[in-house]
């Protein structure tokens, strides 16, 4: 499955399946190794998408904020004088 094709949705639950298989302690060395090559493929392309989401979120946190600060200025800019 390609990156374009695969969700977070997709890959974490590829990983339980890949957990699975391992816990059962019936995979052989070849598969085994295999099976953890492909898993830390999807433990980084998660992690990436956990990062790209949180930094997502922190954008609508400050503009939120900007938003909130411009609302607030024109009544706060002239309590000073």
């Amino acid at each position: 499955m390609s990156d374009d094709e695969q969700s977070y949705e997709s890959a974490t639950a590829r990983l339980e399946e890949i957990i699975r298989r391992l816990d059962s302690g019936s995979a052989g060395l070849r598969e085994t190794l295999e099976l953890v090559r492909e898993g830390r493929g999807l433990v980084e392309f998660c992690a990436g998408e956990l990062d790209a989401v949180s930094r997502g979120l922190e954008e609508l946190r400050l503009d939120e904020l900007v938003a909130r600060l411009e609302a607030q200025a024109p009544s706060t800019a002239g309590e000073g004088s």
